[in-house]
């Protein structure tokens, strides 16, 4: 994208000040933004990546903020709602496939995989302005951006924290329609291979109950392969939110980044997106390591058992 926060100011200050020189206008600049304006990209790395070492992301060439301080007080938010978004998809999908397992075939199980795709194929922030339109303009049920009601002091009160649950539910309701489908029909599919097993025909013949069966048997083992796409899908969430904060008008970083990247606010623009990447990192991460240890079969080859 052409321009930056140095060329910008450059040009204010020269449009304002016709009279000063290019010198007068560097320094102004290097005193404003922290920035010598005739640094080589080279050495502008360098400073850049020695100040990342030291935990030093910046300061905001907008907001006139560091940028550490910055993402302290948005990453909160954005986890807030990406906590809500994930614990609904994940209830909700894991619910409803293992009941489609269970009545496969039948006319719920058609009926709800043919929801789940089509709602899995609708983007989330489609889904988002979908929301506004119905629930925030037409019925005013709920408000259309902010983090909590104005009139509401921030802490550790009741009120407070039923203001932020109330504002964060359309937010999080994107996620979860958009994405509980794909949780469904994957515990779809491995409810009904494990139902197939040797092992469930064993128990059904010991005269266990189908809800032991279903819990202790089916639901534990169906279960275990949704943890690789529970972990990868937070760091989906963090790359979503940037779109879906800023239709909500909702501060938290992907609003911050997405502000950053209208304003040529280039610290802010590096460090939320620094923060986003070790986030998907971390979390593929965590995935590989664990899943192993999740799901035994996998260390022992695939074996067909129940651990």
């Amino acid at each position: 994208m052409p321009g930056g926060p140095v060329e910008r100011m450059v040009q204010e200050i020269a449009t304002q000040n016709p009279a000063m020189s290019r010198r007068e206008i560097n320094a102004m600049v290097e005193q404003r933004l922290s920035i010598d304006p005739d640094e080589t990209l080279t050495e502008a790395y360098i400073s850049y990546m020695s100040g990342l070492a030291r935990g030093d992301l910046g300061e905001s060439t907008f907001y006139s903020d560091s940028v550490a301080e910055i993402i302290i007080q948005s990453l909160p938010w954005t986890a807030f709602v990406m906590s809500i978004s994930i614990l609904g998809m994940f209830i909700l999908g894991i619910g409803l496939g293992a009941l489609m397992a269970y009545k496969e075939g039948s006319t719920f199980d058609v009926g709800s995989s043919v929801v789940a795709i089509f709602l899995s194929s609708v983007p989330y922030y489609i889904a988002a302005i979908a929301l506004i339109y119905v629930l925030a303009l037409e019925w005013s049920v709920f408000p259309l951006s902010g983090r909590y009601a104005r009139d509401v002091t921030p802490g550790f009160s009741l009120e407070f924290m039923a203001s932020a649950l109330y504002h964060a539910t359309l937010p999080a309701a994107s996620f979860i329609i958009t994405a509980w489908g794909g949780f469904a029909l994957g515990m779809r599919g491995n409810s009904i291979q494990v139902l197939g097993q040797d092992y469930i025909r064993v128990a059904r013949l010991r005269g266990l109950s189908d809800r032991r069966i279903a819990l202790r048997y089916v639901g534990r083992n169906a279960i275990l392969p949704m943890w690789t796409s529970f972990l990868i899908i937070i760091g989906f969430m963090f790359g979503a939110s940037i779109i879906l904060e800023e239709i909500f008008s909702y501060r938290g970083i992907g609003f911050y980044m997405f502000d950053s990247i209208d304003r040529r606010d280039y610290p802010v623009m590096m460090g939320t997106f620094l923060v986003i990447t070790v986030s998907v990192v971390i979390s593929v991460l965590i995935a590989d390591l664990t899943y192993g240890k999740i799901d035994p079969r996998v260390s022992e080859g695939g074996k067909d058992e129940s651990y």
